[in-house]
């Protein structure tokens, strides 16, 4: 038998700290490793398989498509595209869309459209203010965004024009404010950051400032968009606008994508200031397509507002049973467990052994990240597993 651990040893780039299991196949809520071990999958991808793996809906459009017409580049119009296209501005508040394929992309093409947004309309304001504890990518730019010393030192000098300040904090955000400001970016529930949530209000007082001083709101909804939260977008459970939002993870189940979106006064981008040559091709949009419109016609909404509280009120009953389980906090399907001590890595590793895949969020927290389709009996069974590891502690 192949072994694939010392493979990837010897030709990947040692960029991640992999978890000692080869998986080989999805279905549904469960994967299997390359020895035949089943597992309940409540990490889909880091908050990716928004319908599990390989399910029906999205399996035959890719099939469908990829007999189709796989790609031909953004010199050409396309069905697919212009499909989804259409779908997410009817199903949300914004007017404009830019494909592209992954979170980071989406990111690095907001902040560029901001800073063109400043140019032209705001006296060349080219300062984005971002949070502490935030996470936008991987790319120069969007690490530069990113409100975590740690992931931009070893690439110093980073790009300038970026001020972070502390997350939920007006405050903080009117103080860093000046005329160089053209767009606060925010993410309504930090998720890389720890899974922090903010006070009711805050983007609503974050919204009164921007329309106040004419600046952009953009919200990164790489993890919280797409159903994540309960309703389709995050912003609609605080109740605001973004003047431009960013998708990804979710939106193709699996199958990589990306977008920003903006509303018509911030779409400013003329022919020539932004492109992908993959972006948008014909199997990406498809695979979108379907799994946008299975979640819209399918109650799956729902669903993850429904098994979302049967999540946490059974990881609160944890919670009083362990005094070292500290806090259970999120929102639909995006949960933390904090503890008091180091221990995420000794809960994730025996949960997989007993068949369980949880994320290890931070050295004391631990992330589930499910399916949207996930049921109330997947998560009794996986608070079960949860609850003999918490006790073997």
């Amino acid at each position: 038998m192949t072994n694939w651990q010392e493979l990837e040893s010897k030709y990947y780039m040692p960029t991640f700290n992999r978890i000692p299991v080869t998986l080989v196949r999805g279905e549904g809520m469960k994967v299997w490793d390359d020895k035949g071990k089943e597992y309940l999958d409540f990490v889909a991808g880091i908050a990716v398989n928004a319908l599990g793996h390989c399910h029906p809906a999205l399996t035959e459009a890719i099939c469908q498509q990829a007999g189709t017409l796989v790609h031909t580049s953004c010199l050409y119009y396309t069905t697919p595209q212009l499909n989804l296209a259409e779908l997410l501005v009817k199903s949300s508040v914004l007017d404009k869309v830019f494909f592209c394929n992954s979170g980071a992309e989406a990111n690095e093409g907001a902040l560029k459209l901001a800073r063109k947004y400043g140019k032209v309309k705001l006296n060349g304001a080219n300062e984005i203010i971002t949070t502490l504890n935030s996470f936008h990518g991987r790319t120069l730019m969007t690490l530069a965004a990113t409100g975590q010393p740690k992931f931009q030192e070893p690439y110093k000098p980073m790009p300038g024009g970026f001020i972070s300040v502390a997350y939920n904090d007006i405050e903080a955000i009117k103080k860093a404010t000046s005329k160089k400001t053209c767009a606060i970016m925010l993410e309504p529930i930090q998720g890389e950051g720890g899974v922090n949530m903010s006070d009711q209000d805050y983007l609503k007082k974050v919204r009164a400032w921007c329309d106040e001083k004419g600046i952009l709101l953009i919200l990164d909804e790489i993890q919280t968009g797409i159903g994540r939260m309960g309703p389709l977008f995050g912003y609609e459970v605080y109740d605001v606008e973004p003047d431009i939002i960013t998708l990804a993870k979710g939106l193709g189940s699996g199958f990589p994508i990306g977008v920003f979106m903006a509303k018509d006064e911030a779409s400013v981008f003329e022919v020539g200031d932004h492109g992908s040559t993959f972006g948008g091709n014909p199997l990406a949009c498809a695979a979108g397509y379907a799994t946008l419109k299975y979640i819209l016609d399918n109650h799956v909404l729902s669903n993850v507002k429904e098994v979302g509280y049967h999540l946490v009120y059974k990881l609160e009953q944890l919670k009083t049973q362990f005094d070292f389980v500290t806090e259970v906090r999120g929102c639909g399907l995006l949960i933390a467990m904090q503890f008091d001590k180091d221990i995420a890595a000794d809960v994730m590793n025996a949960c997989m052994a007993d068949g369980l895949l949880i994320n290890k969020l931070k050295p004391n927290a631990i992330r589930f990240i499910p399916p949207l389709i996930v049921s109330k009996a997947d998560v009794d069974e996986a608070v079960g597993i949860l609850y003999k590891v918490l006790s073997n502690i």
